[in-house]
């Protein structure tokens, strides 16, 4: 138990030191929550060891960025979508797939083989939805056009993420079964089943959401608030969204897609704000602590040892995707300097990567057949 408390004043110390910092240079709360991350990481202070402490936190800290996705799935109401359906449609999907078609042609043309590559594209062409919003909304900047078009694109890959998944399965290469029959990497309980399986039991757990989402927490809610006990109301909004994330983690998808897609479904919920007001504190803090733990598990010793190839990758995916952007901000009008920004700040690759990339290596799509027969 000392150990616990021990770490936990030393993140808390790390972000109150080094947060107001890096707002104060204008670099946003995000980039002071990863520098304390790397502070206190194993590489400089070392008060988070390379012993799994750091990897342990960040599992535990994910739940941040599954509130975050609920919450965003809440302000989506059905009118509003319908308002902004060029944005997502047109600028967002366009993104989407000239970055996969790009890189999965690059992936071909360095005689990557064709699965990985389209996994990879696919992966690629998703932008981090945290980092993003959490700075455009410090800067006030979410009803401007640079909020509108940011969060148009940002839904558009959020959404995309469900097609991603049902597809990667599919792609699985001959001989990779030797992947899914390791105990130590059985993430689901889909992980035996073929891949025809393995697509409808993903479509399937998404229909199980959306029907809890319809027929099942509306009663839930109008229940407890009737009780007006506003405690009780925050421990069932907390109920939905870790009921969720663990459905979805039995089929081995990520908890932050069924939050997203309870939290769309619930958007027309009369306690839609009850919801957000009570969700919103615990969402910051772990946000924070998110993006301290990605902070302070970032392996130097690995960008050392392999400098020109991680930096020519990330700078080749950055101007790959923000060209995009910005002939897409242009075709849109966007006066230049916001134009900019708006091609700039989506042009990195984003936490969801995460969730495909390990749902892909599950798979085998990245190990070459032979190694695997």
């Amino acid at each position: 138990m000392s150990g616990f408390f021990a770490n936990a004043v030393v993140y808390i110390l790390a972000a109150i030191v080094c947060v107001p910092i890096a707002k104060r240079l204008g670099m946003g709360s995000v980039l002071g929550y990863l520098l304390a991350g790397i502070i206190i990481g194993p590489y400089l202070l070392g008060f988070i060891t390379n012993e799994g402490q750091g990897q342990d936190i960040m599992h535990a800290t994910e739940f941040g960025v599954v509130m975050m996705l609920f919450l965003i799935g809440l302000e989506l109401e059905p009118k509003m979508l319908w308002r902004i359906k060029d944005l997502i449609l047109r600028i967002g999907l366009s993104q989407i797939l000239l970055t996969s078609l790009i890189v999965f042609g690059i992936g071909i043309l360095v005689q990557i083989p064709w699965q990985a590559a389209l996994a990879i594209s696919l992966s690629m062409a998703l932008s981090s939805t945290a980092i993003v919003l959490q700075s455009l909304k410090e800067k006030n900047q979410m009803n401007q056009p640079l909020g509108k078009m940011s969060f148009g694109v940002l839904l558009m890959q959020d959404i995309a993420v469900i097609p991603i998944l049902a597809i990667l399965p599919l792609l699985v290469v001959q001989g990779a079964q030797v992947i899914e029959s390791d105990p130590e990497q059985m993430h689901g309980l889909i992980d035996q089943l073929p891949a025809w399986a393995q697509t409808l039991s993903i479509f399937g757990a998404i229909g199980i959401v959306i029907l809890l989402g319809r027929y099942g927490f509306g009663p839930l809610l109008n229940f407890v608030a009737k009780t007006r006990l506003r405690e009780l109301f925050t421990a069932s909004a907390l109920l939905i969204v870790v009921g969720i994330s663990f459905l979805m983690e039995l089929v081995g998808l990520s908890p932050a897609l069924g939050a997203f897609l309870a939290g769309v479904i619930l958007a027309n919920s009369p306690y839609r704000h009850a919801l957000e007001s009570d969700l919103e504190p615990f969402k910051g803090l772990l946000l924070g602590l998110f993006f301290m733990a990605v902070g302070s598990t970032i392996n130097f010793t690995l960008i050392f040892n392999e400098a020109s190839t991680i930096f020519s990758i990330t700078f080749g995916i950055i101007l790959i995707k923000a060209v995009i952007l910005l002939v897409l901000g242009r075709i849109k009008k966007l006066p230049f300097s916001t134009n900019l920004s708006f091609s700039i700040g989506l042009s990195q690759v984003g936490e969801f990567s995460f969730v495909t990339y390990a749902f892909a290596l599950q798979l085998g799509i990245f190990l070459n057949p032979c190694q695997t027969r």
